[in-house]
């Protein structure tokens, strides 16, 4: 889907520009380059289409549906299991964040998505087959996916919206108003310029937040060697696991990207839960994601969500390193 933003990336910065391929800035550069269009792409199509959604769904009767007490959780594993069959890394599934919370889906269920999306997809589940084996890909997308239910879970129980920023309630309510007075009074061709420029408003809202976050990403992609952390999480070190996120959240990737990373870790003897960790951590919170969030959250919520999913990693890791 989006080759074409990688085709035209490799094309200005080694062709136009003339930097060469494989050096640390034009790596940068072109990182820089691809995440800030297709995250920019991937805002305007997912906020044009869920405007189209609230104008046509109330949104109190999405909410309800996906807060009855009958559910018992499945509504968290809906959107968990979502988000693993959506191909994002962090950063591009904060567009999606913003549709789901405009559309009055529930924060927690939300953030269930959100913890899943970028762990698990069909790409980097292809490749862990190939690298690991059929039972370590199983339990590493069950961990995924459940990591997702059970961390959106408890931070839904938390009751954490106060927590959102003044924009993101702003928002809210004007979505709800909306909602409230067109009804279905309009067809969609009649809805859609004030759709587009609903849109149009949120991506100048967090273009330079994206802007700086995916800068961020891009300098440590290029810059930060890819061996520079494996003294630290060895087999012999009873703290692998916990240095292992604590060192994976600064630094950004998605899951296709790191896992050869990850291989050349396990090949050199660190064991595959604490690989898989740190592989999480990089992949599932990061600096970048932290930084494009702070547009929809305050920064006590980003820092409640980073450490209970950062808690639900570590976990996973020990729990790896028992089974495998």
């Amino acid at each position: 889907m989006f080759d074409w933003i990688q085709q035209l990336a490799d094309w200005l910065v080694y062709r136009i520009v003339g930097i060469a391929q494989g050096s640390r800035f034009g790596d940068a550069l072109n990182f820089f380059i691809y995440d800030t269009l297709k995250i920019l792409l991937l805002l305007l199509l997912i906020t044009t289409v869920m405007g189209v959604v609230n104008s046509y769904f109330p949104i109190d009767r999405i909410r309800n549906f996906l807060s009855r007490n009958k559910l018992f959780g499945l509504e968290y594993l809906l959107a968990s299991v979502f988000g693993a069959i959506t191909p994002f890394c962090s950063c591009s599934s904060v567009p999606l964040f913003i549709g789901f919370v405009r559309g009055g889906i529930p924060l927690g269920v939300t953030l269930s998505f959100l913890i899943t999306s970028p762990l698990v997809n069909e790409v980097a589940l292809a490749m862990f087959v190939g690298m690991f084996g059929l039972k370590a890909t199983i339990m590493y997308a069950s961990s995924g996916i459940l990591l997702g239910t059970i961390g959106g879970w408890v931070l839904g129980k938390a009751r954490l919206e106060k927590y959102l920023t003044p924009w993101v309630q702003q928002l809210l309510e004007k979505a709800a108003t909306e909602a409230l007075e067109e009804g279905e009074k309009l067809s969609l061709m009649q809805r859609m310029p004030s759709i587009l420029r609903e849109s149009l408003g949120i991506i100048r809202s967090v273009f330079w937040y994206v802007i700086i976050g995916i800068a961020i990403g891009a300098g440590m992609h290029g810059f930060i060697p890819a061996g520079f952390f494996e003294q630290y999480i060895s087999r012999d070190n009873p703290f692998a696991v916990p240095i292992a996120v604590i060192i994976g959240v600064p630094m950004y990737s998605n899951a296709a990207g790191v896992l050869p990373v990850i291989q050349v870790f396990v090949q050199k003897g660190v064991p595959i839960g604490t690989a898989i960790a740190f592989m999480m951590a990089v992949v599932g919170l990061s600096i970048p994601e932290a930084t494009l969030l702070s547009k929809v959250m305050t920064w006590r919520l980003i820092a409640v969500f980073f450490s209970v999913v950062a808690f639900f990693i570590m976990l996973s890791g020990y729990l790896f390193n028992v089974i495998l």
